[in-house]
């Protein structure tokens, strides 16, 4: 653990960095106001300061980066004629909606005017679907918050499982659906965020389905951040991965 001259250190050596880094946008604003022929006004009740962005690479959220991009390799394999989304990314939504029509439910709907994506409010508790009727579902990073009251929901310590179990009931016979949820060799809650899932949980949960691909976004994403046809062990490794799965509906017999 850093002793308290560390972590004073550290605090030093981050206001100098920040300080540095200061002075060179002063100095940058001067030149910009010192334009012969300005072609904007610069003004400094306008800024808007960004200290941090000059990194030697491009930060993102892997989870969600690599997850939607798994999401849509997916649809873009199986081609569905129509596919429903409930609660995922918004992201997600706006770009698989210029190749597949989308519809997508959120109880607190999101006003998207774009072509091909129709926005509906609904839940997960009772999706606005008969059952046995959609060909292609998804709802990623979202069974893991039910029912944690994180966003206003009731609380409900099994929601995740109504939540399944209800996409299961929408979902048609041969019909696809994605499921995406935090994952790693110890289910537990970290309250009021999220579940983390062992694979074999949300096998468990799939009830009536067979699984096509596991797909996993490791903790540590240094040498490959996505890993398509993972193996359960390497999800057991994880402590906060991220799970993808691709469950087909089995036909009634």
């Amino acid at each position: 653990m850093p002793s308290i001259v560390d972590r004073l250190m550290h605090k030093i050596r981050r206001a100098l960095q920040h300080g540095r880094q200061l002075f060179k946008v002063l100095h940058q604003f001067s030149q910009l106001q010192a334009q012969p022929n300005p072609r904007f006004l610069v003004e400094w009740k306008d800024r808007w300061l960004h200290l941090r962005d000059a990194t030697a690479t491009t930060g993102f959220d892997r989870h969600y980066v690599f997850h939607t991009a798994w999401a849509a390799r997916v649809l873009a394999e199986i081609r569905p004629t129509r596919h429903v989304d409930v609660a995922s990314s918004l992201y997600f939504v706006s770009s698989i909606s210029a190749f597949i029509p989308t519809q997508f439910i959120d109880f607190r709907p999101a006003q998207l005017g774009l072509s091909s994506l129709t926005c509906d409010a609904g839940t997960l508790m009772q999706l606005p679907f008969t059952s046995n009727s959609v060909e292609s579902l998804s709802c990623m990073h979202v069974v893991e918050h039910v029912g944690l009251g994180r966003y206003g929901d009731a609380f409900d310590y099994d929601g995740d499982i109504r939540a399944v179990t209800e996409l299961i009931r929408a979902l048609a016979p041969n019909g696809h659906l994605l499921l995406v949820v935090p994952i790693g060799g110890e289910s537990r809650i970290q309250f009021n965020a999220h579940r983390i899932y062992t694979h074999e949980q949300v096998l468990s949960m799939a009830t009536g389905l067979d699984l096509v691909e596991f797909a996993l976004i490791p903790d540590d994403g240094s040498s490959e951040g996505l890993v398509r046809n993972a193996a359960p062990a390497q999800a057991a490794m994880q402590k906060y991965g991220c799970g993808c799965f691709h469950f087909v509906k089995r036909a009634h017999s």
